[in-house]
């Protein structure tokens, strides 16, 4: 979906959820700004295909869609899964981005915590089954869809060596209680990547657009302003 008119900003959900989670976002970001969300494969309202899910493979989606709208250059806020999917094409695809704002990323799959210890991330994956069976063309197959996408985060990504290579603006997010992220490695991407801005968001956690949607969005409002218009 598109919302406004302006420099294009593409919105990517986390793992397991799907483009609605942006609904706080997109209203602010609207009055200056084209907005683009859209359901990674698989997620939400998206089909998938046989091929194993990959984040080289959901950044080329994203890729596709901008050909399919004509849109040469697009900054991107990513959220978890969505952020790692930034980091993607900043590094295969610099020449299609003004920049990205990374929240909640890891480089590599040891910069994780045990979710399953968050009785967050137990509701929040809870709440992701009940979206899937009413948003998916194919709402019985969340299970196999969870296989897949807890078989990614254990082998993806391995960003680590490519760190240095970014070139686009980006600023790597994180939340000062964050259930997922470890902190050193989201003070090692801000370390690597040459140029990057470290946010930690205060009072908030791995679902900060919800917690505290307005600092969440002011953030991502300033560090908008920075870029070039893109479109």
């Amino acid at each position: 979906a598109s919302f406004g008119h302006g420099a294009p900003v593409i919105l990517l959900h986390g793992g397991l959820a799907n483009s609605n989670y942006w609904g706080l976002e997109v209203r602010a970001l609207e009055q200056d700004h084209r907005v683009i969300v859209m359901d990674s494969r698989g997620h939400g309202r998206s089909s998938r295909n046989n091929e194993p899910f990959g984040y080289d493979l959901m950044a080329s989606d994203v890729i596709g869609l901008m050909d399919s709208l004509h849109i040469r250059k697009a900054a991107i806020v990513g959220w978890s899964d969505g952020a790692i999917i930034g980091l993607d094409l900043a590094i295969h695809h610099p020449e299609r981005l003004t920049g990205v704002f990374a929240f909640a990323a890891n480089s590599d799959p040891g910069g994780v915590k045990d979710v399953n210890k968050s009785p967050v991330f137990t509701a929040f994956i809870a709440r992701a089954a009940k979206e899937y069976a009413s948003l998916s063309p194919t709402p019985g197959g969340y299970r196999a869809f969870l296989a897949q996408i807890e078989r990614m985060w254990a082998t993806q990504p391995f960003f680590d060596s490519a760190l240095p290579g970014i070139r686009v603006p980006v600023v790597i997010a994180d939340a000062d209680h964050d259930e997922a992220i470890k902190r050193e490695n989201t003070l090692f991407m801000a370390d690597r990547i040459p140029d990057a801005s470290l946010l930690i968001l205060p009072g908030v956690s791995h679902f900060a657009f919800i917690q505290d949607p307005h600092g969440f969005t002011f953030a991502v409002e300033r560090f908008l302003e920075r870029l070039p218009p893109g479109g």
